[in-house]
């Protein structure tokens, strides 16, 4: 295997096990985290590849918590958000790099519920759509605290960026 591939794939484990550590610091905060921050700062780094340290994440937590139902919408809830940052240009200015990462981590926050509601409503509700819309109004003041948090921590993506692009491609940008 070549020495870059060794690099990646290290790089690679170490993020996403920092997503999951980063998360159970701060379970004393409910839906307040830096994962949708490290999703942003990979995707725009990485690119494509950046989907392996987010899946990394997903499976460390689902061996540390346990692989039931629950954890299920975790295998593409946060591929959406990597898709979400996918979408910002390559060769966008850091300006506009930031406030699209700002205005897709909040979107992701606020559509968490709606992103975990399908699957709920055919696993614990009985394929019930009203059982289901209740659910997500319950469950949406949390995604607003999901939202609020995700733009928080969407203000360290570009100093977070720039260190790791400058490690990356040994250069400034």
């Amino acid at each position: 295997m070549k020495k870059s591939k060794i690099v990646d794939l290290t790089v690679f484990a170490m993020f996403g096990a920092l997503m999951f550590v980063s998360k159970q610091i701060m379970e004393f905060l409910p839906n307040f985290h830096a994962i949708t921050m490290f999703i942003a700062v990979l995707t725009l780094v990485y690119r494509v590849r950046a989907i392996i340290p987010v899946y990394v994440f997903v499976f460390i937590q689902g061996a540390y918590s346990g692989f039931a139902l629950w954890w299920v919408p975790y295998t593409y809830i946060w591929a959406f958000a990597w898709a979400l940052f996918m979408i910002i240009p390559k060769n966008a200015s850091i300006r506009t790099k930031g406030i699209l990462c700002t205005v897709f981590s909040a979107l992701h926050g606020i559509t968490f519920g709606v992103l975990y509601a399908p699957f709920q409503c055919i696993a614990f509700l009985g394929a019930d759509l009203n059982k289901m819309i209740s659910w997500f109004i319950v469950g949406f003041p949390w995604d607003v605290v999901h939202m609020c948090g995700n733009i928080v921590m969407s203000f360290l993506v570009i100093p977070i960026y720039k260190v790791l692009y400058k490690l990356e491609n040994k250069r400034t940008i």
